[in-house]
């Protein structure tokens, strides 16, 4: 064998050995085990909670260069549940409320990806929301260690100010306050799956 024939047979079973050299692992978010939750202030003395069952995507993982992987992630705001009917339509209807005829599903499209330490991330990206676009941080514990089957599970964090995307509904309170607090926190749990090889 030639040396350079030998060079290139080395290489490949170097790649395939070392998984720094890998490229990032693609993953697709299991919507059968994946939802956004959310909690706000109400009225002032207690929180509503509420969850969207509806979370689809794709997540690129490099888990020796966890700053190379990427996040794409889509929530279908007509699936919020809020366990209150007349709420849930109100929430999806109004247009300073969510408005789901004009504006159907929530994206975050991830720009930078920091690693804080082993299983702790932090994804800096746009959150679209209502029509506005802003830029968010989201404080994700994961991914797990990937199991059989290619699944792999994260959770993420992060709080905004709903005012910001245009979701500005509220009532005033005789006692000074307001029916609906600014901030909302927000809790994603994804289950994410290699997607099966087409035949």
């Amino acid at each position: 064998m030639s040396r350079a024939p030998f060079i290139l047979v080395s290489l490949a079973l170097l790649v395939s050995a070392n998984p720094s050299f890998a490229e990032p692992v693609k993953y697709e978010i299991d919507p059968a085990h994946s939802a956004a939750e959310f909690s706000v202030r109400h009225m002032m003395i207690s929180d509503v909670k509420g969850a969207f069952s509806k979370v689809a995507g794709e997540i690129e993982y490099d888990e020796k260069n966890p700053q190379d992987s990427k996040v794409n992630a889509t929530i279908d705001m007509s699936s919020i549940d809020t366990r209150e009917p007349h709420r849930d339509e109100h929430l999806k209807t109004a247009p300073d409320f969510l408005d789901v005829a004009k504006y159907p599903t929530m994206t975050f499209t991830s720009k930078k990806v920091i690693a804080k330490g082993k299983g702790h991330l932090e994804v800096i990206g746009d959150l679209n929301l209502h029509g506005v676009t802003k830029e968010v941080t989201l404080d994700v514990d994961g991914p797990t260690p990937e199991i059989t089957g290619g699944k792999r599970g994260a959770s993420a964090t992060t709080k905004i100010n709903r005012k910001d995307f245009g979701v500005t509904w509220n009532k005033s309170l005789d006692n000074g306050g307001v029916t609906v607090g600014d901030e909302v926190s927000i809790t994603i749990d994804l289950e994410m799956k290699k997607p099966k090889v087409k035949a």
